[in-house]
This record gives structure tokens, sequence and C-alpha cells, in this order.
């Protein structure tokens, strides 16, 4: 397709050119002639991130690391989001040292802060184990000025340590945060008081939890229950049911700023013999339900988080109760409660939230809810025919799209399930929104129409992953030449043939 190149380029125009191409190598090529068609025009960072981005997503690794040294060299302001993508796509590819290499590289571009850059590193070196380069890149970067918040970097390291089950040495750098100039936020308590509980360090979670009453707890956030529930919720399952009423009391007390009626007469003879360690967890949350100052954030928090956990059961009647007080739930529990549903397998009941719970709330079904239903669908076998009529559903909403990655999965899990003809059918429309697939899709369905004799529908396909600059396998063309001389499926055209034979 010939380029209609305007009388003046700039780089907006040309990022909007380079976005419609389907091949990222003719994408490049355009990129890289703009300069020779207009000799004052040069490349700015959103049109060198919109190339690099192009290049990252479509596997080209070598086209998209000589690009960011050509950025280098044209110094060009450029943001930390370019950055990111980039070290995302090499850890993605497994290339850990190649991320680490490029945001060690970042102070030779024109690019002031890299908060973003560096917390995702540290993430990726997180996820992959790497505690000690995780520490050391923490040490060699926390100081600098283009670092303008650690408190992120910090919580990323204490959750690795609590995964380590080393809560102790969370728990220091937790109380050093003060000194590094950084205040704790929500996620730093929840993190060392589930690390703290889950090593049975109760008398630390407690002492953690009593600090939270004169810091971030001051004017008694409800969105704090999750952090006292999980101490709550360890003392129980350790059996000491009476400190957890007593700190309960304490907690309705100073924590949420409860009425006095919702702590005056806290009784375990309420739950039974009070030796029931759910009886008395879920009299508990119920407890500190009644007692949050009433708020959309503080049913929402602790909906989402016992959905999280699998307790259905219980999410619903906090639901209830939120209903109760005139709260209306919002798109983050119904996600939740979709995603719990799906992962226990009950598809019906995921897809009765979306289609008749939401709409009664007047919270309309958007594409994340949707999304969030089709990946927990296509991680199960089988459940293929479900994901594409609630994919339909979805598409004749307004402003309804699933994403690329939803796709992606559910044309994997087609071609898994040998549904070669849906399969062709659903990148269609993939095709129509510009969601190309990886090669290795591609490789699955054009080897699995060769073997339903649909040689037509392979090779209309192979053309379409050529013209994106994917390279097929061998056994892609073997499939395609055994389906040739395989008599019994000697049904093709001389003009499917002579397609083939000019690729």
């Amino acid at each position: 397709m010939s380029i209609r190149w305007p009388r003046v380029l700039n780089p907006t125009y040309l990022s909007q050119i380079i976005r419609t191409q389907k091949n990222p190598l003719k994408a490049l090529d355009i990129f890289n002639e703009a300069k020779s068609k207009y000799p004052k025009y040069s490349h700015n960072g959103p049109v060198y991130a919109t190339m690099i981005t192009i290049l990252g997503t479509s596997g080209r690794l070598k086209e998209m690391r000589d690009l960011i040294e050509q950025m280098k060299q044209d110094s060009c302001e450029c943001k930390d989001s370019v950055f990111v993508s980039a070290i995302k796509t090499y850890a993605k590819e497994g290339l850990v040292d190649e991320a680490i290499s490029l945001y060690k590289n970042i102070p030779q571009f024109n690019c002031v802060n890299w908060t973003q850059s560096f917390n995702s590193l540290l993430e990726i070196m997180v996820n992959e184990n790497k505690l000690e380069d995780a520490h050391s890149l923490f040490v060699e970067s926390c100081c600098g000025w283009e670092v303008k918040s650690r408190v992120q970097a910090l919580n990323l390291l204490m959750y690795a340590l609590c995964r380590k089950s080393r809560s102790d040495l969370a728990l220091h750098i937790f109380q050093e945060m003060d000194y590094q100039g950084c205040c704790p936020n929500r996620d730093s308590y929840l993190i060392v008081m589930k690390g703290l509980c889950q090593e049975k360090r109760l008398h630390e979670a407690t002492h953690l939890l009593y600090s939270m009453f004169w810091r971030i707890s001051l004017k008694g956030n409800g969105e704090d229950i999750v952090i006292y529930r999980t101490l709550l919720d360890a003392l129980c399952d350790d059996g000491k049911f009476d400190e957890a009423v007593e700190i309960l009391g304490k907690i309705l007390r100073k924590g949420l700023k409860a009425p006095k009626r919702c702590y005056n007469r806290l009784d375990l003879s309420q739950c039974g013999d009070g030796k029931d360690a759910e009886v008395t967890k879920r009299w508990i949350h119920e407890a500190l339900v009644r007692g949050s100052v009433p708020s959309t954030a503080s049913y929402t928090a602790m909906a989402v988080d016992l959905y999280e956990e699998g307790k259905i059961d219980e999410a619903d009647k906090v639901i209830i109760e939120m209903k109760n007080k005139r709260f209306k739930p919002n798109h983050s529990i119904f996600e939740a409660k979709v995603a719990a549903l799906s992962m226990v397998g009950k598809v019906d009941e995921a897809i009765k939230v979306i289609e008749e719970d939401m709409v009664e709330v007047n919270c309309l079904p958007n594409a994340k809810v949707y999304n969030v239903l089709l990946k927990n669908l296509c991680n199960a076998v089988g459940n293929s025919t479900s994901v594409l009529k609630s994919l339909n559903k979805m598409s004749k909403k307004v402003n309804c799209m699933a994403d690329k990655e939803t796709y992606s999965i559910l044309l994997e899990m087609l071609c898994r399930e040998r549904k070669y003809l849906e399969a062709s059918q659903l990148l269609e429309q993939m095709s129509i929104k510009s969601y190309w697939p990886c090669a290795n899709s591609y490789n699955l369905l054009i080897e699995g129409l060769c073997s339903l004799g649909r040689q037509y529908e392979a090779i209309m396909w192979l053309e379409d992953m050529i013209s994106q600059g994917k390279l097929p396998e061998i056994s892609v063309w073997y499939s395609l030449a055994s389906s040739f001389c395989n008599p019994e499926m000697m049904k093709v055209s001389s003009e499917t043939f002579n397609r083939l034979r000019s690729l």
C-alpha cells in the first residue's frame, strides 16, 4: 500500500501512519524514510515510543535495540514510559540482562525521570527471584534525583522477603522507611501484616496494627479493614479468640472510629461456643463491616478481599449490607465476583452477574468485566463455546470491546480444542480490529486448516502471516505440501496452488 505523504510532516501524523501498518518492518522503513523525504523534520520522543512499542510487541528485538540506540544519538527528549515498554519486552522474552543493561544506560538518554523504569525492573527481578540483583539495583538507584519516589520499590522488596518467609527483614525495612524519607502507605502495612501473620509472628503483627492507629488510620478510613481482618483472622486460626475480640474492640474504637454501640457489647457468646475459628471469623467480619465508616471504599475493600480469597458467600453478605446502607456496588466488586465464580467453574453464575446483577444496580457491564470473565474461562479446557457466546454478546454493546490479549488467548484455546474453523472466523474478527496474533497462533491454525483439507483458508492466513514479517515454522510448509500431495485432499483450485507458489 502506497503512503500518501503530506506537504509538511509532523511526528503525530507519522505516528498515525506507522500504526496502520500490518508489517512492523514496513512501519520501520516508513519511519526511517521520513527524514530523507523531509530534511527539516526531526523525530520526537512520542514517535520513537510508538515505533519502539510496535517493534517490541511484534518480537523484532534487534530492530528495537537499534532504534533505541538511534534515539540516544538523536538526543530527543523522551519519557520514562519508552524504557518501561522496552524493559518489559526484554523480560517477556527472557532477556532480563538486556533489560538491566538498558536501565543502566538511561542516563545517556535525554530523560530526567525514570521512576517507572526503576520500579518495573525491580518488579521483574523480584518475580524472577533475583533478590540480590534487586537489592543491588535499589542501593544504586534509590538516592538519585531521577527516582522521585521509593515507596513502591520498598514495598516490592518487602513483598519479596515475605514471600521468602523473611518477614523479620521486611519488618526491619518497614521500620527504616522513615529514615529513608518515605512514608509507609496502605500497601506497605498490608504486605508486612500478611507476611508476619503467615509466619505466626502475631506479637509483632499486633504492634504493627497499633502503629496504624496514629498514622494512616487517624481519620478512621474504612479501606483499612482488609489489614485489620488479616491480623484478626490469624489470631482466630491460632486459637486466640479472646485476644482477637479484645483487639477488635480497639480497632472499632481507635481505628475505625465506630460509634460506641458497635464495640461496647462485643461478646464471643454471639458466635456459638466461641471456639470455632470459621464461625468466629465470620462474626468478626460482620462486626468490622457494621463498625466501619459507611462508604463505597470500605465496602469495596472488604468485598473484593473476600472474593479474592474465594469466600463468595461472605462477600455476598457484604454487598447486601452495602445495598441496605444505600451504597451501590461498583465495577471493582463485580469484577472480583466474576473472577471468583469463574475460578471455581460457576460459569453460568458468573454470566448472570454480568447480565442481571450489574444491570439491576445500574452498573453497566464494561469491557474490563467481560475480559475478566473471558480470560478466566479461557484458562479452563472445554469452555470455548461459552467464551464465544460471551464475546458475541460483548461485541454488541456500545463502547465494550475485548482486548487483544483476550482474543489471543481464545484463539489459542480454539486451536488446542481443534476447532480450527471457529478459530479462523475469530481471526477474521481480530484482523478487522488490527489485533495481529503471534507467529505460534498462525502456525497452529494453518496446520489445523490443512488437516481439515481447507487449503484455501490456510494459504490466506499464510499470506497474512508473511505480510506481517512473521516466518512460518518448517512444519507449516510440510503440512501444506502434504495436503497438496494427498489424493484424498486434492480439492484445491489451480488459483490456490498458484497463490502458494507466489509466496
